[in-house]
């Protein structure tokens, strides 16, 4: 008989006060419970449980050992928890939101690689640069660039999501190679977003604890990045873009990177999930795995 099976079968019959009411319970034979602790007290060498005609109680020992009891079968419920969770592999649907651009050019990518490692799941990702309520429209997962200002999210923060100027060689050699972010005055800028003149584009520089702002001016703005880069890559002008993007570009050798003695504009980045929701394998799988890439 199994250690484990015999404190069960005894703490059962402590909590319900007899043999038969812990057998019917269990679904086994009053004298397979009998035998049970039989085995307990044999190994003990003293008797748990006072039998007699018409009642029983434990024994100052048996009550002392039935609070132990519960304890190790506690700890192994959980130990069984543990393990099963460990083994048991991401699988389902995750609805995820993040921002157009990051979520086109860097998540996207990473998506793939993490579908091919968890055959079983599945993710539908939706680009947006709204606020979403993910209660309401469903989001398991959220990506948001820029302050927090939800309450009720749990936040994992990421590494700052950083942009960076460049411009192809052909653009540099024909126009020269910006100095300063004063410069930026005199170059043709590729400008994202779509800018009145009341609300002006700001490109902002870090360098020594100073920070140096410029208006940039140019011929192409869009309220899609990809289309921005295209265009610095043919030669039309310097763009301002995320570093992670950026950086597979200049390895290439298709853009330079100008200013490089400069910071440029850095937000905060944040995975956030609804405080309430449940943390399924799949999300915390997915989590982790974020985490490891952007963290």
């Amino acid at each position: 008989m199994d250690r484990l099976t015999s404190m069960n079968v005894f703490v059962k019959t402590a909590d319900l006060g007899s043999f038969a009411a812990a057998a019917q319970t269990l679904r086994i034979s009053p004298q397979m419970v009998a035998k049970h602790i039989a085995r307990l007290e044999s190994r003990l060498g003293t008797p748990l449980i006072n039998r007699t005609t018409r009642r029983q109680h434990l024994t100052d020992i048996g009550r002392s050992y039935y609070e132990r009891c519960k304890i190790v079968l506690s700890e192994a419920e959980a130990a069984d928890a543990i393990a099963l969770e460990m083994k048991t592999s991401p699988s389902g649907t995750l609805r995820i939101n993040a921002p157009v651009t990051f979520g086109s050019s860097s998540l996207a990518p990473f998506i793939t690689h993490y579908l091919a490692e968890f055959p079983e799941t599945q993710i539908e990702l939706t680009l947006n640069d709204r606020r979403v309520d993910p209660i309401e429209e469903g989001y398991e997962v959220i990506l948001r660039i820029g302050e927090l200002s939800d309450s009720q999210m749990i936040a994992y923060p990421l590494r700052p999501y950083r942009l960076i100027a460049c411009a192809s060689p052909d653009y540099l050699a024909r126009n020269g190679i910006p100095k300063t972010p004063a410069d930026l005055t005199t170059h043709s800028c590729l400008v994202y977003g779509i800018w009145s003149p009341h609300s002006p584009c700001r490109w902002q520089f870090h360098q020594n604890g100073k920070v140096q702002e410029v208006h940039p001016e140019g011929r192409l703005r869009s309220n899609d990045w990809r289309a921005l880069l295209h265009a610095a890559v043919s030669g039309y002008g310097v763009t301002l873009g995320p570093e992670d993007v950026l950086s597979e570009e200049i390895k290439a050798g298709r853009l330079i990177q100008v200013l490089p003695d400069y910071e440029g504009p850095s937000r905060p980045m944040h995975m956030l999930t609804p405080a309430g929701l449940r943390q399924t394998v799949k999300i915390r799988s997915f989590i982790q795995a974020v985490r490891q890439a952007f963290g």
